[in-house]
């Protein structure tokens, strides 16, 4: 599903929400997960366990010239439920695009997990224009719930 200013992707998993919200809560293994290829690894970070929280990841892609950093400032948390945060770049305030993680326990071994981007909260038109939203893809959505699903399984 899309619209917009915003991808939804989603799948089950047969695996426990809380197995798939450990994997999700630590930001060590969100190179691991992650479909767009932009993550390379954690910046020395730990487990994500409230809102506020800020965490920091060592990323690469051309948009930004090479490697840079983030910070990804939490906005939601629910254990086992739901984990949403706003990415930036090191050292500046979030521009208004953030990710959202939601899972849905269908049974005892399986989840419905669902992946959000939104970039609907962005109104700076100069970095509008120059990011190109979506920078990420409906099918790098996907393969992040594929490399999920695998990530849990391991």
């Amino acid at each position: 599903m899309s619209d917009e200013k915003k991808l939804v992707v989603e799948r089950v998993i047969d695996q426990p929400a809380k197995d798939i919200f450990d994997v999700l809560s630590n930001p060590q293994r969100h190179a691991e997960i992650d479909g767009s290829g932009f993550v390379k690894s954690d910046d020395k970070t730990d487990r994500v366990t409230e809102v506020g929280q800020v965490f920091r990841m060592n990323m690469e892609g051309d948009h930004m010239g090479g490697e840079y950093k983030t910070e990804n400032h939490v906005t939601g948390y629910e254990a086992n439920k739901r984990l949403a945060w706003q990415t930036a770049p090191e050292g500046v305030e979030p521009p208004g695009w953030q990710w959202v993680w939601e899972l849905d326990a269908q049974g005892s071994d399986s989840t419905l997990v669902r992946l959000t981007y939104d970039w609907s909260g962005v109104t700076d038109q100069a970095l509008l224009k120059k990011v190109g939203f979506p920078l990420v893809t409906a099918e790098q959505l996907d393969e992040s719930l594929s490399n999920l699903a695998a990530a849990v399984g391991s």
